[in-house]
């Protein structure tokens, strides 16, 4: 049977415990946690195609597994003090990982999402965001659109008095596709988020979605396929507040708004 760190080595290119999880060495209990929370989020098996579900639950058993030994303190030290993985404890291949996932971590709710919305709405990280998004895409009120998390064709009008207080403050350059947009490319955007939210409202009608996270996310990605980088993110930053962390959550500052 192949060895822990060899399969750490195979599936994260690291033999190292703490790297696979992405964390130091000296890492609280907590930072741990929601470690482990993050990069699960980006192997679960049931993110992967079907021919690709066999390696993708051997790498969720695998992080499972590095996790199950760094959280237990004794098993910690031991690993620490001498590099090795004490495999002797941990529970077989054929135990049910995704439900020790479940029992660590409650599922995002619908209610979560709208609380992370809700922070975020004109916090200084969405207005970081806004204001790179604008600069990236010259002004571009679609990449704008596509690029900020959380945002819809809504939050358009409010983008733009933002940004406009930003050009009048010399904090941004005036790019011609923010300022001289034409009538008609407006028009058009709205007429296809009208278009795509009906038919995300239809779809998630025929596969009978419920309220997880999986679901919306789905939906979401449904509406708009150039969203998947921005969801990753958004769902990264949703384990890090919602991942059954005791911790306190991350504050989010408001302003920055003109």
């Amino acid at each position: 049977m192949t060895g822990l760190l060899d399969c750490c080595e195979k599936f994260f290119g690291s033999r190292d415990l703490y790297k696979v999880l992405a964390v130091e060495k000296n890492c609280s209990e907590n930072e741990l946690k929601k470690a482990y929370h993050k990069v699960s989020l980006k192997v679960h098996p049931d993110r992967v195609v079907k021919e690709d579900k066999e390696d993708a639950t051997q790498k969720f058993q695998t992080l499972g597994k590095v996790y199950s030994i760094l959280s237990d303190k004794d098993r910690r030290a031991v690993y620490d003090e001498t590099g090795e993985a004490d495999e002797e404890n941990i529970a077989p291949d054929d135990r049910d990982w995704n439900q020790y996932w479940r029992l660590l971590f409650k599922k995002i709710t619908i209610e979560d999402i709208k609380n992370f919305e809700a922070e975020y709405r004109d916090s200084e990280e969405e207005m970081n965001d806004l204001k790179q998004a604008y600069i990236d895409g010259k002004g571009d009120m679609e990449y704008i659109l596509s690029n900020v998390l959380c945002s819809t064709i809504d939050d358009e009008p409010r983008y733009r008095k933002i940004i406009k207080g930003w050009i009048k403050n010399e904090e941004v350059p005036n790019f011609n596709h923010f300022s001289k947009e034409s009538r008609g490319k407006k028009e058009a955007r709205k007429r296809k988020a009208a278009a795509e939210a009906e038919e995300a409202e239809e779809m998630k009608k025929e596969l009978g979605l419920d309220d997880t996270a999986d679901s919306l996310k789905a939906l979401i990605l449904k509406r708009n396929k150039n969203r998947v980088e921005e969801m990753d993110s958004f769902y990264d930053s949703l384990a890090a507040k919602y991942g059954g962390a005791s911790g306190k959550k991350k504050s989010s500052k408001k302003g920055g708004k003109k």
